[in-house]
């Protein structure tokens, strides 16, 4: 790592040491180690809170209006896929048109996501206008192109968010991809939707996860510096 680059977040380097270290616990199984060399590696401590807060209702939904009124259509696209499909940025960029279907009545997208399982997932009737949006006349090639004509990828995705995010009439935080899965994530809990619905829609395969999109959020929501102001007022 070069001197002035930022040093790596904890959940980032934890992670990456869990698969070195099931690497070598691989190799140990196998006979082609003795031991384990990261068998006593201190990982970093994770918080139970997430670092990113996904946007609130009325920023949402002004971002969705800018997505909706962009010249360039794979915007609009890009913003429900991640925020109202709640995918990740590399699932929808993977995304092809002919990975469009249906199945027993509902109009579904194939998306291969971590561990390369296969979800089909239902699209509302908008998010599918937005889809049928970008991929236009075609029936193949990616559903998400940039500015090139080329599949989009994750830092193309970055930018045309945040150029969005200039035009809106509200005022948006420094957006990214994985922003809007977390709105997507606390959204739903706003909506009511119980939390083993919304793990599954969001394809956690740990509900603490889910918990842990929304905890940071409620967290501000809750805080009694709120409740001490009210009382003094």
């Amino acid at each position: 790592m070069d001197a002035g680059s930022p040093p790596f977040q904890p959940a980032t380097v934890a992670r990456r040491l869990s698969v070195v270290a099931g690497f070598y616990r691989t190799c140990v199984i196998d006979g082609v180690l003795d031991r384990s060399p990261a068998e006593y590696v201190r990982r970093p401590r994770v918080s139970n809170e997430s670092p990113t807060l996904g946007l609130s209702h009325l920023p949402f939904e002004e971002l969705l209006c800018a997505a909706r009124d962009s010249d360039n259509p794979p915007d609009f696209a890009l913003v429900a896929m991640l925020g109202l499909l709640g995918l990740r940025i590399s699932e929808a960029c993977r995304c092809d048109a002919t990975d469009l279907g249906e199945e027993h009545g509902h109009r579904v997208l194939r998306t291969v996501g971590k561990g390369s399982k296969i979800a089909l997932v239902p699209l509302p009737p908008a998010v599918g206008r937005a889809i049928d949006r970008a991929v236009a006349d075609r029936v193949r090639g990616p559903i998400l192109l940039n500015l090139r004509g080329r599949r989009m990828d994750r830092h193309c995705a970055t930018r045309r968010l945040r150029l969005l995010a200039e035009v809106s009439v509200v005022r948006l935080p420094k957006l990214h991809p994985h922003m809007l899965r977390h709105t997507f994530v606390t959204t739903m809990l706003d909506a009511g939707v119980d939390l083993r619905d919304v793990q599954i829609a969001a394809r956690h395969a740990d509900p603490r996860t889910t918990m842990r999109y929304d905890r940071a959020r409620t967290n501000l929501d809750r805080h009694p510096n709120y409740i001490l102001a009210a009382y003094m007022a």
